[in-house]
């Protein structure tokens, strides 16, 4: 099987990822708001709110992920990849949003909490823990290498666990009628969106600033370069994001001042070559001769 055609089906299995992941999500939220306005219950709203946030981060992921095939022309040099890293860092920023008002919700509740039904908000969130971890094996596998698709599984497995914690709580309402734990399950629901968007936000903050991805370290470029033969130094390093899933380098090449230009070129390619390894996609190299002078003021 050639690399383009596997590549065209990892791009075709992601997207009918998104697809269904959507359509599920949007389908439980329905059921979610309509079983939560009838009992009454805070958690499942807050929870069926949480959820159609995701359903909108999701159709947003599907969108970036669909620019990331769109080329680059003379105004978008770089075509829209980096609409991938905006996505994400729009999808932290909601969930925090989020996060405030659950909580400001469930304390308006503990102090006056409400008879609810346990067993049809465990049977509700059952549903969900089910729709969501079905939805998240679909990102499983590509979760590691696009940071777009990560935020998808965290959204939809942060989802499960908030799924899980309700069905235990509204087993626990129906056999001691402790109906101040609805509002305690919102600050879960809360508690648990803070701790996976975190890693989210942060990562997705520091590649909308062109900060050196987290997964790649200077120093270990600069010792790539280092062994190979006639190479003397390797600055002005500059590594940034395009997209969340392809990097780009700049840096000044320093080489013995008895290397042939047929040389440099050999040495060019084989650095190129190594620095695919460390996930650098776009690479730019300017040479120099270990006795010329850096004309670059911050080299």
């Amino acid at each position: 099987m050639s690399h383009d055609h596997h590549e065209t089906e990892k791009l075709s299995s992601v997207n009918n990822a998104f697809v269904v992941g959507i359509a599920l999500n949007f389908l439980f939220v329905i059921i979610e708001a309509v079983a939560g306005f009838f009992i009454h219950s805070l958690s499942l709203l807050s929870d069926a709110g949480h959820n159609l946030v995701d359903v909108g981060a999701l159709s947003l992921s599907l969108l970036a992920f669909r620019l990331l095939k769109v080329k680059a022309n003379d105004k978008y040099t770089y075509g829209y990849r980096k609409t991938s890293i905006l996505v994400a860092l729009f999808n932290a920023v909601v969930l925090f949003v989020s996060i405030g008002a659950i909580m400001y919700e469930a304390v308006q509740r503990f102090f006056h909490p409400q008879p609810l039904p346990g067993i049809t908000i465990a049977i509700v969130a059952a549903i969900g823990i089910v729709i969501n971890s079905v939805t998240a094996i679909l990102f499983l596998r590509e979760k590691d290498k696009d940071l777009n698709i990560k935020s998808a599984y965290l959204h939809l497995m942060s989802d499960a666990v908030v799924s899980l914690a309700i069905v235990i709580g509204g087993i626990i309402i129906y056999l001691t009628q402790s109906y101040w734990i609805d509002p305690v399950l919102s600050v879960i629901v809360a508690v648990v969106i803070l701790v996976s968007t975190w890693r989210l936000l942060t990562g997705s903050l520091r590649l909308s600033l062109d900060g050196v991805p987290e997964n790649i370290h200077l120093e270990d470029l600069k010792a790539a370069a280092m062994k190979m033969d006639g190479v003397e130094d390797l600055h002005h390093i500059h590594v940034w994001a395009i997209s969340t899933t392809e990097n780009a380098l700049t840096a000044h090449l320093v080489l013995s001042k008895n290397i042939s230009q047929e040389q440099e070129q050999k040495i060019k390619h084989d650095l190129r070559h190594e620095l695919a390894h460390h996930k650098i996609q776009h690479i730019t190299l300017e040479t120099e001769r270990e006795n010329e002078m850096c004309e670059t003021e911050f080299c």
